[in-house]
């Protein structure tokens, strides 16, 4: 389960048929960098339930903490993403539906899902096995996983007819929020100061060039970074750049250094030190282990 994260933080999804725009599988927190998945969003509406372990999950700025047996739904276009901060794994199901699974033609479908999942409505909902409508859910979420996964071959029909199930589901409870224009600005603003980090990441970025990318100050772009991100403009700088490392250390041949010089570390020293305190190897030690992996 790999992350594809554009540079304004979309994500491309692999569904599980090229031409069929659901995506149904498991994942583990542990196939990420520190147990933290990158802050994405897209267009489709997502759905997870916690198998094993827990998790925490940030939307938008909201952190919630998901115990096993339990599961959210995150709306379209919201920033999310899922972490453990002690680094415990966390196994759940994924299911992430886009809209173009309606039908095209259909005015009226495609006339609520703008209404239900817009940027008026609720960012996410927690679901529980205590309400019954949120267990019901939980009990679709597992038998479109095994339509899709223990059936040979799967129901396409079956699976259409579950995944808007959900979408039905979902939108007959979402609510209209307050405060939306706001929150849609900041988001913006948001996209703007990452998508500059994304491009930029192998220069040397001040934190007055990450504001002025999304045409606010010092202190309001900490502000928004905080609120939905969780993290400091240079923290996030520092993360993308260890990222990008990660993936030159996987996919290339390049030496240490140049891989240091490429993600905008300014030695090969700082680069190695920053590296094995948020990895917890030396780049070289992460190389060889992905290689053993490969081989093995």
């Amino acid at each position: 389960m790999k992350l594809e994260v554009f540079s304004d933080l979309s994500e491309r999804l692999n569904y599980n048929f090229p031409d069929l725009p659901l995506y149904v599988r498991k994942g583990s927190l542990h196939q990420f960098n520190n147990y933290e998945a990158v802050a994405h969003w897209h267009p489709d509406v997502e759905f997870i339930f916690v198998l094993k372990g827990f998790m925490e999950y940030s939307v938008n700025g909201h952190t919630i903490h998901i115990n096993q047996g339990n599961g959210i739904f995150v709306n379209s276009h919201r920033l999310h993403f899922g972490f453990s901060q002690d680094q415990t794994d966390c196994l759940f199901i994924v299911v992430v539906i886009h809209p173009a699974l309606l039908d095209k033609n259909s005015s009226l479908l495609r006339t609520y899902w703008e209404e239900k999942f817009s940027a008026e409505m609720e960012d996410f909902v927690v679901i529980t096995e205590q309400i019954t409508w949120q267990k019901e859910i939980l009990i679709s979420l597992q038998e479109i996983y095994k339509e899709m996964h223990h059936c040979d071959p799967p129901n396409p029909l079956r699976l259409v007819s579950q995944a808007l199930s959900l979408c039905a589901c979902i939108g007959d409870h979402l609510q209209q929020k307050s405060g939306h224009p706001e929150a849609v600005h900041s988001w913006t603003n948001v996209q703007k100061m990452t998508d500059f980090i994304h491009k930029h990441y192998d220069l040397k970025i001040t934190l007055d060039e990450i504001a002025s990318s999304g045409t606010v100050c010092r202190s309001r772009c900490c502000t928004l970074f905080n609120k939905y991100i969780g993290q400091t403009p240079n923290a996030y700088l520092t993360r993308y750049r260890i990222q990008k490392s990660c993936e030159m250390l996987r996919e290339t041949k390049r030496s240490i250094g140049e891989i240091a010089l490429a993600c905008g570390f300014q030695s090969a020293s700082y680069y190695t030190s920053i590296f094995r305190k948020q990895i917890g190897l030396v780049p070289l030690d992460y190389r060889k282990q992905i290689t053993n992996n490969s081989i093995t």
